[in-house]
């Protein structure tokens, strides 16, 4: 919901620092390769229940997926560049409450319940992108993307602040587990609806 607003500000400084970066010869995949090991660091802090740690590394896991689809726009965007920001931010998301269960058991069961809110949310998005690729169907809302990117009521920016919550409070991951779990699934069930009138034709 917030992803399309923040662009506006963010994108100007994402681009000046991916000028940068590309001067010193970094490639896209590169950044995107490291915000993943970043990522896996914060697993290990929220595994450990070092939280304050947890909550830089997945700020700048986050950055660096900024910075990743900046240094791809400037160089000229490939398939396996978005194949892999993709698949590993989905990785990435579904690791967070993972781990975070593991450093507090008691808390598996809304974590779960995080995880399956989190498949509903990504089936519902890559399969619309498929079919919107199928109907040759662009959207420029969120940026140039290398698919369709449906928005929704989660998007990046509220899962972002999510993170950083749990990370802030741990005490109340429970709670914000399960009725951010909620606003995903409406977010998932929006999506089905907007599938169903935008492919309602039997033929692209």
């Amino acid at each position: 919901m917030l992803d399309a607003p923040l662009r506006r500000w963010l994108d100007p400084l994402t681009d000046r620092l991916a000028t940068g970066l590309v001067a010193c010869g970094l490639r896209a995949d590169a950044i995107t390769w490291a915000g993943f090991v970043v990522g896996v660091a914060a697993w290990v802090a929220l595994a450990w229940t070092v939280y304050p740690l947890a909550l830089v590394l997945i700020a700048l896991n986050r950055v660096m997926d900024g910075l990743d689809g900046a240094v791809a726009r400037q160089l000229g965007p490939t398939d396996v560049g978005g194949y892999l920001d993709i698949v590993l931010d989905f990785f990435f998301y579904a690791g967070v409450p993972f781990f975070f269960a593991v450093g507090r058991p008691e808390v598996a069961l809304p974590a779960a319940f995080l995880i399956f809110s989190f498949v509903g949310t990504g089936s519902s998005f890559l399969a619309y992108a498929i079919f919107a690729a199928k109907r040759g169907l662009t959207t420029q809302r969120q940026g140039t993307k290398s698919f369709y990117y449906l928005g929704g009521l989660i998007e990046g920016t509220e899962t972002i602040v999510f993170f950083l919550a749990i990370c802030l409070f741990p005490q109340r991951f429970a709670v914000l587990a399960w009725v951010f779990g909620g606003l995903c699934w409406l977010t998932a069930l929006g999506r089905v609806g907007a599938a169903v009138v935008a492919f309602r034709e039997t033929h692209p």
